[in-house]
């Protein structure tokens, strides 16, 4: 194992760039530890066995950037989401730990999709990190097979094979406004914070009974029988009125997020899930909870899409992303 520091007091490289270019053409597995700091930098990590840790808490490594959708490129196109992000993992077997991953671009109305972390590949593990934007702070890839709107999906993976992997967030707190989790991998999120926060600003505040916000746009592809599944959960907001945020919508017709003993508060909207004004995704989608708990977790009141899980399948969900599985 080879093992690189990055400070910012001259005891390695000073730099994250730095030390991903010093091994990315090597097949050995890599730990790269960081000291406290900001970080501003825009990272790719494009190769296996890969583990960046900060040797800190969350919140004492730092790695920011204020990349966003809206912005102009050098040939006079628009940026668009999935050049947006702060952190691309781009391989299998990559691990974060203790660590902050920022963007700071903001308000949402005037930058659009700010991606923080572009996470694609298989057994990823997120653990005690914080994932911090507002509209589409978190992607799982894959992207789709093709996009709704030609064009939309250029960026690092557009023409990449579509494949399929497994992802784990931990102790994790992942902040956001709409859409703020999505893609198409299969994930579990294991005692995590899920922080709906408001990003307009006070000028454009949505009227007292507006939607503000969607927690997760799930793109699960129609041959996966899990999609995102929320384990021992906190679903809490920064400045969200009752009632005005949804768990999720529907990302393409197949999308599935199930929570399990989550707690949801007050901000989550009582009929649970929105189907993104597509009717005939009522029959696909797979939007579920088991024994969710709190002011917003009402399940008299959820919408006739949205089902209540057995034990039984609750059990199988999380054995999934179990090891050897």
């Amino acid at each position: 194992m080879l093992r690189i520091t990055v400070s910012k007091t001259g005891k390695g490289f000073e730099r994250i760039t730095e030390a991903l270019l010093a091994v990315q053409n090597g097949t050995e597995e890599v730990v790269i530890e960081l000291e406290p700091g900001i970080y501003q930098e825009k990272l790719e990590i494009r190769r296996n066995h890969v583990t960046l840790r900060g040797m800190g808490a969350p919140e004492e490594t730092v790695i920011e950037f204020g990349d966003y959708a809206k912005a102009s490129m050098p040939d006079g196109t628009l940026r668009q989401t999935f050049r947006s992000y702060v952190m691309l993992l781009d391989g299998d077997h990559l691990t974060l730990e203790n660590l902050t991953i920022r963007n700071t671009a903001f308000p949402r109305k005037e930058v659009g999709q700010a991606i923080a972390l572009y996470a694609d590949g298989d057994d990823l593990l997120i653990r005690n990190c914080r994932l911090e934007s507002y509209q589409d702070t978190l992607f799982t890839g894959p992207l789709p097979p093709t996009p709704m709107t030609p064009g939309s999906f250029v960026g690092p993976k557009e023409f990449a094979e579509r494949r399929l992997g497994k992802q784990r967030y931990e102790n994790c707190v992942i902040c956001g406004d709409v859409d703020f989790i999505f893609g198409s991998a299969q994930a579990l999120f294991s005692r995590c914070e899920i922080v709906s926060r408001n990003g307009l600003t006070e000028a454009d505040q949505a009227p007292e009974k507006g939607i503000l916000g969607y927690v997760t746009a799930a793109s699960t592809p129609k041959d996966s029988p899990i999609g995102y599944v929320f384990v021992d959960c906190r679903f809490t907001s920064e400045n969200c009125p009752p009632e005005s945020v949804y768990l999720g919508r529907p990302w393409r017709n197949f999308a599935k997020t199930i929570l399990i003993h989550c707690e949801l508060g007050a901000h989550i909207h009582p009929e649970g899930f929105h189907d993104w004004n597509k009717k005939e995704s009522h029959e696909t989608t797979g939007f579920g909870e088991f024994q969710c708990y709190g002011p917003g977790a009402d399940a008299s009141r959820r919408a006739p899409f949205v089902r209540s899980i057995t034990a039984e399948e609750a059990n199988m969900m999380i054995k999934f992303f179990s090891k050897g599985e």
